[in-house]
C-alpha cells in the first residue's frame, strides 16, 4: 500500500536515450521513512530512473519531492532540497582525500557550525574513513570507497538517500556490513530508495520493493511478501 502523503512521488515517468526506451512509464511513491527497493536485472530501468530523480537525465512525468516537480529544479537545487544520489561506482574524487570529499559534499548546507557533528557522525559509521580522514580517496579500497561514497551523502544531511547497487563489487562480509549500516541510518530518520540487483539482501531491508523488467513494474509489494513470492524467488534469488 502506498503513503497517503508520499515524501516523493514519481508519475508515468520515461526515459529514453535516443530511440532506445529505458524506462515506460512507472509510478510509485515512497513515504517518509521508508525503505522502498527497486530490484531487478541490468537493463531493466533502475539506474535511469535515480538518475531522473536527480536531474541527471532527461526524462517525461512527473517527479514530486515534498509537493515540488523536481522536473523544473536545476539539479544542484535538488540536493539542496535534500537528495543525496549515491551513484553506481561510487564517484567518489580519487585525487582528493577522505576529508576533502567528504568537505565537498557539504557546499549546499548554511548550518556550518554543526559541520563537526556530522563529521563525527560519518567516523562512527565508518571508523575506517577516520583511520584514512587523510588519504587519497583513490587509494581506498572498494569497500572503503563505497564507505566514503556514503559517508559524503550523508554530510548533506539528506531526507532521502539514492542508493544505486551499494553491494556492487564487495565481499560477502562487507555488504553485509554496508547494509548493517544503511539500517542505522534509516534508524536515525532518514529515508532510502535503494536499487540492487541482490534482491535477497534489498528485500530484507525494504518496507516496500518493486521488480522492475525492461522499464515497467512487474510486481509490488512488501518486502516480506516480495521474499516469498515463488516468482521473485525463482528470477532473482535462484529459487
Amino acid at each position: 500500500m502506498s503513503p497517503a502523503s508520499p515524501l516523493l512521488s514519481v508519475q508515468d515517468l520515461r526515459v529514453s536515450y535516443g530511440d532506445i526506451p529505458a524506462v515506460k512509464g512507472i509510478s510509485f511513491d515512497v513515504g517518509e521513512g521508508e525503505i522502498v527497493a527497486l530490484v531487478g536485472a541490468n537493463g531493466a530501468g533502475k539506474t535511469s530512473t535515480l538518475r531522473a530523480i536527480s536531474g541527471v537525465v532527461p526524462c517525461k512525468g512527473r517527479i514530486l519531492f515534498g509537493g515540488q516537480d523536481l522536473r523544473k529544479i536545476p539539479t544542484d537545487r535538488i540536493v539542496a532540497l535534500g537528495i543525496a544520489h549515491v551513484p553506481e561506482g561510487r564517484g567518489i574524487f580519487g585525487d582528493l582525500t577522505v576529508h576533502e570529499n567528504l568537505r565537498l559534499a557539504t557546499w549546499p548546507r548554511k548550518d556550518r557550525h554543526d559541520l563537526d557533528r556530522d563529521y563525527g557522525r560519518v567516523f562512527e559509521l565508518f571508523p575506517r574513513l577516520k583511520e584514512r580522514r587523510d588519504q587519497l580517496g583513490g587509494t581506498l579500497s572498494g569497500g572503503e570507497q563505497q564507505m566514503l561514497a556514503l559517508g559524503r551523502a550523508l554530510m548533506i544531511r539528506p531526507r532521502m538517500l539514492l542508493l544505486d547497487e551499494p553491494s556492487m563489487g564487495l565481499a560477502p562480509k562487507l555488504v553485509r556490513d554496508i547494509f548493517k549500516v544503511l539500517g542505522e541510518i534509516h534508524r536515525a530518520g532518514a529515508t532510502l530508495l535503494l536499487i540492487e540487483q541482490n534482491a535477497n539482501m534489498a528485500l530484507h531491508v525494504a518496507t516496500r520493493a518493486h521488480v522492475l523488467e525492461t522499464g515497467t513494474i512487474a510486481l509490488s509489494g512488501s518486502g516480506p511478501e516480495l521474499l516469498k513470492d515463488p516468482r521473485v524467488r525463482e528470477v532473482y534469488m535462484g529459487g
